[in-house]
């Protein structure tokens, strides 16, 4: 391979539950892979059942990066993962072994792809400003900001996540533009070429699978794990479907089956928004 020349990764992407894990070990064992994961809930080791992290036999048959290697609390953008992901790349590389990435946060195969965008810098009172909105007035309230000051990113954001909607409304107050308008600006130049597979099925069938991982979730004891991690009920991570839904139960403000019953309607819509994101990237 001459030095113009590009290597080629494979991703394996695809709706949460559509079997993307199966398919990238599949991959990898024909190909002599290693797998780097782009999908953040499972990037912390804690949350197991309810990011559905690959199993121990799952996870011995290839080697994956990017499972389980930090604490709940810890706080990892998506520069970080970028500039991480950049380097186990090359490292797996260099070792003559080719890279299958997977996962379902589409964001972070973006960074690995072509970059993340540059973004100008943020005043601490701007930030404090929005983190006291949400928490005297809730979620609701800071959605309906972002919905107003950037309309285009509210329809394709997670906008159930309060980060996401702080550091969006960073932007727009700081700028006075539309968080969107700075995305999708810069093109980093890579040494790869990535070859996308793309796992799609029928919604309903989708949906099935989402609504039987739930139920196989609770069997293997999903509100346990959640329960030992309520003291960390404030952290982004905590923050993922199949997690927050249980705060209210613990709480004692809903029920069990109605928590159960969120974690699927959230999972269909993730999957949804996850389906939407890779159609259009």
């Amino acid at each position: 391979m001459t030095s113009t020349q590009k290597y080629k990764i494979i991703a394996i992407i695809g709706a949460t539950a559509s079997g993307k894990t199966a398919l990238a070990i599949e991959k990898a064992l024909a190909w002599n892979a290693e797998i780097v994961s782009f999908d953040s809930r499972q990037f912390y080791r804690e949350m197991n059942i309810g990011t559905a992290k690959p199993s121990h036999m799952e996870l011995s048959a290839v080697p994956h990066h990017f499972i389980g290697h930090l604490p709940v609390e810890k706080d990892y953008s998506v520069g970080e993962y970028e500039n991480d992901a950049m380097e186990k790349i090359q490292e797996i590389h260099s070792r003559g072994k080719n890279v299958v990435l997977v996962g379902g946060s589409g964001l972070y195969l973006q960074a690995v792809e072509q970059g993340i965008d540059d973004f100008p810098e943020v005043s601490s009172s701007v930030r404090e400003y929005l983190n006291d909105v949400f928490a005297e007035k809730g979620l609701s309230a800071i959605q309906d900001m972002l919905k107003e000051k950037d309309p285009d990113y509210y329809s394709k954001a997670d906008v159930k996540n309060p980060r996401r909607v702080i550091r969006a409304l960073e932007i727009c107050l700081s700028t006075g533009k539309p968080y969107s308008s700075f995305l999708g600006v810069k093109k980093a130049s890579r040494p790869f070429l990535i070859e996308k597979i793309n796992i799609e099925m029928p919604r309903d069938v989708l949906y099935r699978r989402i609504d039987l991982r739930v139920d196989m979730m609770i069997k293997a004891g999903l509100l346990h794990e959640v329960e030992t991690l309520m003291p960390y009920r404030h952290c982004n991570a905590m923050q993922s479907v199949g997690y927050r839904e249980f705060f209210d139960f613990f709480d004692g403000k809903i029920s069990l089956e109605q928590a159960i019953e969120n974690v699927k309607q959230n999972s269909r819509n993730y999957a949804k928004r996850q389906i939407t994101w890779f159609s259009r990237h």
